[in-house]
């Protein structure tokens, strides 16, 4: 199971470091309101999907908050099938779906998990309700 902050499930983007870092200022500046993961790490883990209105605690590399987003979509699609309109409200730069998708099957090949075509990629819109306390790791998150 994934970690629980007051409640919540979290929500760590990328891997830890730079990447995880930027990530979430890219959230908290408003620019990305979308992550896409793999449908198999919620198997793995014992997690079910996220639902549209469920807050997760987005965090840091210690599972400190950094703040608590909303979920407003959620779909799973193949890898070839993710459609440049999410790709880009992830805000991660990229000029192209094709750019996107050489981006993220690099990633999960350097972290031990290559996609194919048909890899089912959980594509989840966010919205940011409020900015958090580095830090904390209790309290009520739900409102």
């Amino acid at each position: 199971m994934w970690p629980r902050i007051g409640g919540l499930r979290t929500l760590d983007l990328g891997t830890p470091g730079e990447v995880r870092a930027n990530l979430n200022t890219l959230v908290l500046a408003g620019v990305k309101t979308a992550t896409a993961g793999l449908l198999t790490e919620y198997a793995e883990e014992g997690e079910e999907l996220e639902h549209v209105g469920e807050r997760l605690a987005m965090v840091d590399d210690h599972d400190g908050l950094v703040a608590v987003v909303e979920v407003t979509g959620l779909e799973v699609v193949r890898f070839a099938s993710v459609p440049w309109d999410f790709a880009r409200s992830e805000g991660e730069g990229d000029r192209s779906i094709e750019e996107w998708r050489e981006g993220h099957a690099a990633y999960w090949a350097r972290v031990g998990t290559p996609v194919t075509d048909d890899t089912e990629i959980v594509c989840i819109r966010f919205r940011l309700v409020s900015a958090g306390d580095g830090g904390v790791t209790t309290g009520d998150l739900g409102t």
